[in-house]
């Protein structure tokens, strides 16, 4: 099955076209040309939302799982032109694509799962005590319910799983709230199709159409208006720092302020105790840096820094990692603007005469080399720019004197996605001081494992201290990911059957 963008909008059940058009830059494959978002566009789907949550906001759990449901069918009927025209516009293999599609379709069926079960509304019941003194106390019952139209920004580096019907649409959509997606200019055709399997589910079951929109391309006037609209009232992104923490005070400067849920980067550092050093540093090596290189790099997960005490131990893991990275070829990146992005970053760490290279390349165009670097702790700790995130196959290597220094140098980390322990059970005494460190520090602490792929199951975090994201409390991945797009109302004295319970 080939598939052929007609590059229109998808506005509450129409397909719009808009005078301005821009064309995507697929890493292989023809090129297509695709309308332009507008600010009225925005408004229109805005409203379209607002009208739907009136009636989809109040529809029952089944209603919803079936919609949901039925989402996922749609998608997986489209398999194959997923497939080719996702490979054609991210260069990302078929089987990353086939994987993160069906990445893509657990998660809805995963809320499927938990909205029928209910337990996420969080009810609560405090009977009425007519004869308490001196006061009697009213009923009172509490139940979550959605909080209205979500605007989602779709994922550069994941096409699928965190853009048009990714994990922050199925959120909203489960807990009851229409959604207005802005498409990601580097995947447009494959947001173009998902949002078809969307639209045909919303015509079987019967949902609103202004339950979903999607908004293609559009210049930084487009955003602006998504996110200070008044009819949007919480908002899902996954991107930059510079570009979420820019969305972020618009929502915080709102007339009403709403909430941001970005995750906007992280390094991952991971932490080797001298134990496991001392038994498998050249395996450690090898296996950083197969998940350094995955998927050229380009995870919000990818572990960038790996923080070791120097010695014989140390040198033996920076040797098998720089093996390791050089078996390796180039890996076609994202978008021509990441691979720019990246080797900008090498640059960075090139221009500092305290960072020593290990296994260093040159990168051109759209592919990326991996490269490795090393740093003392000191000089580190000095250089705050040398810890920000370099999104693409970059490693460094910080030698710490002590473990001292290396709780020091924790200390120091702003917020992660994810931290990481390696040890063996001798380091226990050395974990457990580390251990609370790294906790206040990521939302997801790793022991013996390493962070690239992110189970979407009940108990997961994905999210952590600013800047890896703006709302600590928050998962975008996960059924936790729907409390972002509820409030818990109490109803006091109100009869039981007029308390929402859907």
């Amino acid at each position: 099955m080939t598939f052929t963008p007609h590059g229109r909008h998808l506005i509450a059940g129409d397909w719009i076209e808009t005078e301005h058009a821009f064309v995507n830059e697929p890493a292989h494959g023809p090129v297509h040309r695709f309308s332009m978002g507008t600010v009225a566009l925005v408004d229109r789907a805005a409203e379209a939302a607002e009208e739907a949550f009136w009636s989809y906001g109040y529809s029952s759990r089944e209603e919803r799982a079936a919609f949901l449901d039925r989402i996922a069918d749609e998608i997986e009927a489209r398999a194959e032109a997923i497939t080719e025209i996702g490979t054609q516009e991210t260069g990302l293999p078929v089987a990353r694509l086939q994987g993160e599609r069906g990445r893509t379709t657990g998660q809805l069926r995963l809320f499927v799962s938990h909205i029928r079960a209910g337990d996420y509304l969080d009810r609560r019941h405090d009977p009425a005590m007519p004869d308490r003194q001196p006061a009697p106390r009213p009923e009172i019952r509490l139940v979550q319910r959605p909080v209205g139209p979500v605007a989602v920004f779709g994922a550069s580096n994941f096409p699928l799983a965190f853009s048009t019907a990714g994990g922050d649409t199925a959120a909203a959509l489960a807990a009851g709230c229409p959604v207005i997606v802005k498409g990601h200019s580097a995947h447009p055709g494959t947001a173009e199709i998902i949002a078809e399997a969307v639209h045909a589910a919303i015509a079987a079951c019967g949902v609103h159409p202004g339950v979903f929109s999607l908004i293609q391309g559009g210049r930084r006037d487009v955003g602006t208006a998504l996110v200070t609209h008044p009819r949007i009232k919480a908002v899902g992104f996954t991107g930059s720092l510079a570009g979420g923490r820019a969305l972020f005070d618009l929502c915080a400067q709102r007339p009403e302020p709403i909430p941001f849920f970005g995750e906007l980067g992280s390094v991952n550092p991971m932490f080797l105790l001298p134990n496991a050093m001392a038994a498998r540093a050249d395996s450690l090596g090898a296996g950083w840096a197969a998940s350094l290189t995955m998927g050229a790099g380009q995870f919000c997960t990818n572990p960038g820094i790996a923080v070791v005490l120097d010695g014989a131990d140390a040198d033996r893991f920076t040797e098998a990692t720089a093996a390791a990275l050089a078996k390796v070829g180039p890996q076609v990146m994202l978008t021509e603007g990441i691979a720019r992005a990246y080797r900008e970053g090498q640059a960075r760490f090139q221009s500092r005469n305290t960072v020593r290279p290990v296994y260093e390349t040159t990168s051109d165009g759209r592919s990326a080399n991996p490269n490795l670097y090393e740093i003392s702790g000191a000089h580190f700790l000095a250089d705050h720019a040398i810890s920000e995130e370099v999104f693409g196959p970059l490693g460094l290597i910080v030698r710490v004197s002590s473990m001292e220094e290396m709780i020091s140098l924790a200390m120091a980390f702003d917020g992660q996605l994810t931290a990481t322990l390696h040890m063996d059970p001798e380091d226990t005494a050395d974990a457990r001081r580390l251990l609370p460190v790294l906790e206040r520090k990521a939302g997801r602490v790793l022991a013996n494992g390493f962070p690239t792929g992110v189970e979407v199951v009940d108990s997961m975090v994905h999210g952590g201290p600013y800047p890896a994201s703006t709302n600590f409390g928050a998962t975008s991945v996960g059924t936790m990911a729907i409390r972002r797009f509820l409030r818990p109302v109490s109803f006091q004295n109100m009869p039981a059957g007029l308390v929402p319970e859907t």
